[in-house]
Order: C-alpha cells, then sequence, then structure tokens
C-alpha cells in the first residue's frame, strides 16, 4: 500500500464541483492500494502516519503528530500512486489492485484513522476529483508499505 502525505493548513476535495470532503490543519492522505495488499499493510500504514512527527512544537520543531495537534485528515484515492513509468512513456497502472480490492482497502483505511481518534474525511473512490491544498512547510512524505 502507498501513501503520499501531506502537511497542510487545509485541503479539500471536490467531484463535479460539489466539495464533498475536506480537513483543516492536519494531513491529506493520497492513498493506493497495490495487488496483493492486505488490512495489514493499511494499519501498518495507519500506525505510523498517526504517530509520525512532523507538525512543530512550540519551539518550531517538527516534534508532534496528527494526534497531539487534534489535527484532521482528508483521504484520497489515487491509483496513479501505482503508476510505472519505465516501460515507455504511457504510464501502466498494472500494479495497482483491483478496483473491488482497491476500495474495500481505501474504505477500511479511511474508517480505521478515524478510529485512531483523527476526525477523517474522505474523497469518492474511483471518481475524477479535483483537489485542493494549502501544503504546510511544504512537508510531503512517500510512504510504501513494502519498504517496511
Amino acid at each position: 500500500m502507498r501513501a503520499l502525505i501531506q502537511r497542510v493548513t487545509q485541503a479539500n476535495v471536490s467531484v463535479d464541483g460539489q466539495d464533498i470532503g475536506q480537513c483543516g490543519q492536519g494531513l491529506l492522505i493520497l492513498l493506493c492500494a497495490m495487488q496483493g495488499d492486505t488490512r495489514a499493510q493499511a494499519d501498518l500504514l495507519i500506525g505510523k502516519i498517526s504517530k509520525l512527527r512532523i507538525f512543530k512544537d512550540d519551539a518550531g520543531k517538527m516534534n508532534k503528530s496528527i494526534v497531539d495537534i487534534g489535527g484532521s485528515a482528508l483521504v484520497v484515492s489515487q491509483f496513479t500512486l501505482a503508476a510505472d513509468v519505465w516501460r515507455g512513456n504511457r504510464p501502466g497502472f498494472s500494479y495497482a489492485a483491483s478496483p473491488d480490492e482497491g476500495e474495500a482497502l481505501y474504505q477500511y483505511f479511511a474508517a480505521a484513522l478515524a478510529a485512531q481518534n483523527i476526525p477523517t474525511e474522505c474523497g469518492q473512490f474511483g471518481a475524477d476529483m479535483q483537489v485542493s491544498l494549502v501544503n504546510d512547510g511544504p512537508v510531503t512524505i512517500w510512504l510504501d508499505s513494502a519498504d517496511k
């Protein structure tokens, strides 16, 4: 499972011009389930993301987690994180989980993240979405459960 997390002051996602999810200070999480991923990979990422100390403390050092600051999260599915760009110039997405498996893991991830006392909103799986954000820092971190 892959996630690209961005520390944000705000983010929102819309479909057909209608806002469907948002967060304030916290994290925008772009998420992709890969072939063979299970809930164990989702749990691994959730554990890391919820404890990752990338928010500033009173001294201005990255020393607080999203839980520590009472932040929120916006989780957006993004199968293009599975892109294979090394076989020609058109990306291939054969490493991404099937749509049914991907959606099930996406929904599980969002619910399990919310269970960590992190207010969580979502995009719409499989939709053409527009995402707006104010990246804070900027802080952007790539996580891949296969790298563990």
